[in-house]
């Protein structure tokens, strides 16, 4: 069970409890203050956003919206300071479409940092992927108590709903991250481009151990983020708390390689559902002559 009464900690920007204008404005119309395509939250859906920025789980604080990333653009600094010599002028280009040399496509990618000269014209480019996290359970439900009345909410207690929402780490980087790093992340290896990856410290701890290696022979830099709270605002900033550099190969293996353990414990799972099946069709057997011995 959660050590906390419900999941909510930021919605549309701001904990649950800061009640200032400001958050009360952005409460009010919906707005994300993260630098999303529009002024407006499109999380989930666009006319009825899921205005949760990050969550409170067992293991701590989970982002779980990819835009919450982009808070004053520190992501996108960090992430040039690893593709570019410093000086370099750069900009963001976002939800980039990347074909393979067929013309199918191998994804979107999240923002595409290039460099340019002084006429604008493209002197290198480096891809930067940012990945929150998956939510098991249900979170709306909680959101949508909260937002109909967030003064009287804002401590609700959540322990013991259905389908309490809980980040789940290991959909998040079989089904999201490493499918990425697998299409898109090979075609930008090929051509020699370096990639970032940005994630918040909760979902790296989650991922086995990677070989880092120097700043300057690296092609990925694993650019890792944390939220710290300041009292004076009543609100979360977004700070990097460490970057791990490695190689592109090296760390995709590493992660798609699974540490088998015993095969011995697997033989006992087996085993027990063996039995069980067993217990139940011997369970039926008797009923059924049971049955017949009654009817004659």
């Amino acid at each position: 069970m959660p050590d906390h009464k419900h999941p909510l900690l930021e919605v549309f920007g701001f904990p649950v409890d800061n009640f200032s204008e400001r958050a009360e404005k952005f409460r009010e119309f919906r707005l994300c203050p993260y630098n999303n395509k529009v002024a407006n939250c499109t999380k989930d859906k666009a006319n009825n956003p899921l205005g949760v920025c990050s969550m409170r789980d067992t293991s701590g604080v989970a982002i779980i919206c990819p835009v919450r990333f982009r808070q004053e653009w520190l992501v996108a600094i960090n992430a040039a300071s690893f593709f570019f010599p410093p000086g370099t002028k750069w900009t963001t280009l976002t939800e980039v479409r990347l074909n393979d040399k067929h013309g199918r496509t191998a994804g979107n990618i999240d923002v595409v940092l290039v460099s340019y000269d002084d006429r604008g014209r493209i002197l290198d480019f480096g891809a930067l992927e940012i990945q929150s996290v998956y939510i098991s359970g249900n979170i709306r439900r909680a959101y949508e108590s909260y937002i109909d009345n967030p003064n009287q909410m804002y401590d609700m207690n959540w322990v013991g709903k259905p389908n309490y929402p809980r980040a789940d780490y290991l959909s998040s980087s079989r089904k999201r991250l490493v499918p990425q790093l697998i299409y898109k992340g090979k075609i930008l290896n090929e051509w020699n481009k370096k990639i970032a990856v940005a994630l918040h410290s909760g979902f790296f701890q989650t991922l086995p151990a990677l070989q880092d290696v120097s700043p300057e022979n690296a092609e990925m830099a694993w650019l890792i983020y944390d939220l710290e709270f300041d009292n004076n605002s009543n609100a979360y900033n977004l700070i990097c708390t460490n970057t791990v550099y490695t190689a592109f190969q090296a760390s995709l293996d590493h992660i798609v390689t699974p540490d088998p353990g015993p095969v011995d414990e697997f033989i006992e799972i087996l085993q027990g559902k063996l039995d069980e099946k067993f217990d139940k069709l011997e369970t039926t057997l008797s009923d059924l002559n049971n049955t017949i011995e009654t009817e004659f």
